[in-house]
């Protein structure tokens, strides 16, 4: 009988977990929202560009549009992962929802359960005279079998989400570059002029000198509120890249089931792809120093015509649609970044051009090493 209900709470296990499979929305095969481009938007068909005084250069920089509650950010009480925007974020949802946490809760009952039956049943007021079985060949075949055919079968949509989450982004697609600073994010659009973005958290009416700009409720929720947003559009694939600027920072927003690590002197890249209309709220999620707790993202989603409106109205371009993105995304401190352009405009500014000379090399104090005495390593 103990084998036939061992048996029987495998059965039922691996039972639910097929069943639960054959729902399952694929990582990347959800249709597009209805009406919505593929590509990034042009300036056919959008906006004339904004008047100064437009809302599109708001003080938060972005078109005006309210926070739907529960959406986008977390909620007070609430247990679970918030609503997912993107399809990979979808199909994460069903996969712990559907399959994972019911798996866990399965077998957490029934280890609970067997450990209460052995207590009772094997206790020495039961049994005065231990028993000398030492192998049960049964037993032992369910339970090296039963936890490899469940970890296959969860490997197979795992796997997939994992592919999905790193698939290239297609052509076409908005190129965001974020940049995490200590203790602030910058963002670059090198596809649509490379105007950047600086974006800091809105402290509270408390915390500011009088006449400076506090939080409010329609900026977003405490902590998570920036003084500049940036603008994504909605059915557009998004290229995410991220990089640092002194230590390791995370740019993680939850609703897109997005968490990418910006690692000074590297370029870390993802896509997605947002099917909602909204503003989404995330957070620095690598400790990365004493103000960590204090770099919100602020993502307002819109229309692809809005999009491309919002961009022109910050001094920027749209590309030519459905072709690949052809800038260069230099590292930060790298040859070709704007920090060093800026350096070598300064000396350029003051020093003056140099022709035809040969300079001598450097000397070097550092020994064998060889290296020079200058640079930035945080770089």
């Amino acid at each position: 009988m103990r084998f036939k209900g061992i048996a029987l709470a495998t059965g039922l296990a691996l039972a639910g977990l097929g069943a639960a499979s054959h729902a399952a929305p694929a990582p990347q095969g959800a249709a597009a929202p209805a009406g919505v481009s593929n590509i990034a938007p042009t300036t056919a068909g959008a906006t004339a560009p904004a008047a100064p005084a437009s809302p599109l250069l708001a003080q938060d920089g972005a078109p005006a549009i309210a926070i739907e509650p529960g959406v986008g950010h977390p909620v007070d009480g609430r247990i679970g992962i918030q609503p997912q925007v993107t399809t990979n974020g979808e199909f994460a949802h069903w996969f712990h929802d559907s399959i994972l946490f019911p798996l866990i809760t399965v077998i957490s009952v029934f280890v609970l359960l067997l450990l209460i039956y052995v207590v009772i049943r094997f206790r020495k007021a039961a049994n005065p005279i231990p028993s000398k079985t030492s192998h049960n060949t049964a037993i032992e075949i369910i339970w090296t079998l039963a936890p490899v055919i469940i970890l296959v079968l969860i490997a197979v949509p795992s796997i997939g989400l994992l592919q999905a989450q790193f698939k290239p982004a297609p052509a076409g697609a908005v190129t965001l570059k974020a940049i995490g600073n200590q203790w602030y994010w910058s963002y670059q659009y090198p596809d649509n002029g490379g105007f950047e973005i600086t974006a800091n958290m809105l402290k509270e009416k408390d915390q500011v000198a009088k006449g400076e700009r506090f939080r409010t409720d329609a900026d977003g929720p405490r902590l998570l509120a920036a003084d500049n947003r940036i603008v994504l559009p909605v059915g557009v694939p998004i290229r995410l890249i991220t990089t640092s600027q002194d230590v390791i920072h995370s740019w993680a927003v939850p609703a897109f089931w997005i968490k990418l690590d910006a690692v000074p002197g590297r370029l870390n890249e993802t896509s997605f792809t947002i099917a909602k209309p909204g503003l989404y709220f995330g957070q620095c999620s690598e400790l990365c120093g004493a103000r960590h707790a204090f770099m919100p993202i602020a993502v307002q989603a819109v229309p692809p015509a809005e999009f491309a409106a919002w961009v022109r109205a910050k001094g920027g371009t749209m590309p030519t649609p459905g072709t690949p993105s052809d800038k260069v995304i230099p590292q930060p401190g790298a040859e070709g970044s704007a920090a060093k352009e800026a350096q070598g405009n300064a000396a350029d500014a003051a020093t003056g051009p140099v022709e035809n000379v040969t300079n001598a090399a450097p000397t070097s104090t550092q020994g064998a090493t060889g290296n020079p005495a200058t640079g930035n390593a945080g770089q």
